[in-house]
């Protein structure tokens, strides 16, 4: 079977060919975008008085007919028409006729789908930000709520010192934080508008391009037009951003499904974001931070997928770019429901402060404060760490914990611990209010720092509208 056409290659596809070069089953998506394009670009016609008002009015009513008809689910795209772009072209045509086709004048399909993909990239990046501002709002909410819940601080998944969950929950915040600011950067170099730039070597007429970014709302026009039709650079910095992102929630899954296994015990998460196992009726599952986990792997792909796509690829628009808009919806569709189902189950989980604090009874967490105790004497700080190393060597020996063992032992071990005064250093609860330092995990420093990253999401958001 052939696929008919006209004009330069009147022989027809063949079929496939045309499996090939059929797109619309995937840049369908960009329909809200395309037509939104389309309507700034007739009317930029009509100010540059290219076509006449009257023939704009009835361009723009009629992308607005096709617009409701795709909405209300009445348009089926037909996959001979190959993408979006000619499929609401055609459909335009069908509905007022051949001024219709006034709305291809001084336009190719190659700056019509980099403006697309730009206006796609901030709608569903404004929807990614909001997303990422309501997980943030959640951990400080949490934060605020557990600001009294201690537990240990890890390294290399090893009890290591005192810490509380407040701050643990604000490392999580850093992460997002930065993530938001990395796509919000992204999506800045994004917002030049491509229209005007034609297939390559821009258009003969005299087209208001300035005028057609400003009602699109991008900040200015792109500056060369090979550049705005031949390279996705912006789609590999916004993809990148996302799969960081996704990096950074797949290790906060992967907390979430230790700390709720029987062995760490510090989370329970709600029925709604778990499910049970289809064998073992006991079973509560952590599914929400396993498939977010599993959803990095496909954000990663998304990257690298663009960054090969890209590779070696001569300037001026290369049918290759085709294979640009798969991986980019499929970024934000890893992403955004990640941000909004760990927002949700974190919002609902139960943190059991209990078994957090029976975890820092084990493990000998405050053998550092011992060690900080003897520098404060006088002792050098090797020395110091020596010293204590040896009295954990013999806690571990007799089974016990460093705080345990006997007076005598610790007055052997120095004369600097023969007091009482040491017991301080070894009290957890004491150890994490001596770290008021910036950056550390004593409440009043945590709460300061909740006051502080409160105030800049406030900010961002506020500078988003």
């Amino acid at each position: 079977m052939t696929i008919a056409r006209g004009g330069r290659l009147p022989n027809g596809l063949d079929a496939a060919m045309e499996r090939l070069n059929t797109s619309v089953d995937v840049d369908g998506e960009l329909w809200r975008e395309d037509i939104r394009g389309s309507i700034a670009h007739a009317r930029g016609l009509a100010r540059a008085g290219i076509i006449t008002d009257a023939e704009a009015e009835a361009i723009v009513g009629g992308l607005g007919r096709v617009a409701g008809e795709i909405e209300r689910g009445e348009l089926r795209f037909r996959r001979d028409r190959e993408d979006v772009h000619m499929n609401v072209e055609a459909r335009l045509v069908e509905l007022i006729g051949a001024v219709g086709g006034k709305l291809h004048t001084g336009r190719s399909r190659n700056d019509q789908v980099a403006t697309d993909l730009r206006l796609y990239c901030r709608r569903l990046g404004e929807e990614t930000l909001a997303s990422m501002e309501r997980l943030a709002g959640v951990l400080l909410a949490r934060a605020e709520v557990e600001i009294d819940t201690l537990m240990p601080a890890y390294t290399h998944l090893q009890r290591a010192q005192p810490s509380r969950l407040s701050h643990h929950l604000m490392a999580w915040q850093e992460l997002v934080w930065r993530d938001h600011a990395r796509l919000t950067d992204g999506l800045d170099r994004a917002n030049e508008c491509p229209l005007g730039s034609g297939a390559v070597a821009g258009s003969g007429f005299p087209l208001d391009r300035a005028g057609v970014a400003r009602e699109l709302g991008f900040a200015s026009p792109t500056r060369n037009s090979i550049d705005a039709t031949g390279s996705r650079d912006f789609l590999i910095e916004i993809a990148s951003a996302l799969a960081l992102a996704a990096v950074h929630l797949s290790r906060i899954g992967e907390e979430l499904v230790l700390w709720s296994t029987s062995e760490f015990g510090f989370v329970v998460l709600s029925d709604g974001f778990s499910t049970s196992s289809s064998m073992m009726p006991q079973k509560k599952n952590p599914d929400v931070a396993e498939l977010v986990r599993g959803r990095a792997a496909r954000a990663m792909g998304t990257l690298t997928s663009l960054l090969a796509l890209e590779k070696s690829l001569a300037f001026g628009y290369g049918r290759d770019l085709q294979e640009d808009k798969r991986p980019m919806l499929d970024a934000f569709d890893c992403v955004l429901p990640c941000l909004d189902a760990l927002a949700g189950a974190l919002a609902t989980c139960h943190f059991d402060a209990g078994r957090m604090r029976q975890a820092l009874e084990r493990g000998h967490l405050c053998a550092t404060d011992l060690a900080d105790f003897l520098a404060l004497k006088g002792v050098p700080f090797r020395e110091a760490h020596h010293v204590v190393g040896a009295l954990v060597r013999e806690a571990e020996a007799q089974g016990i914990e460093l705080s345990a063992l006997p007076q005598a032992t610790f007055a052997a071990a120095h004369p600097a611990l023969a007091t009482d005064e040491r017991r301080a250093a070894l009290d957890v609860a004491l150890a994490v209010e001596r770290r008021t330092v910036l950056g550390g995990p004593a409440k009043s420093t945590v709460l300061a720092a909740i006051a502080d990253a409160r105030a800049r999401w406030l900010a961002v958001s506020a500078a988003r509208g």
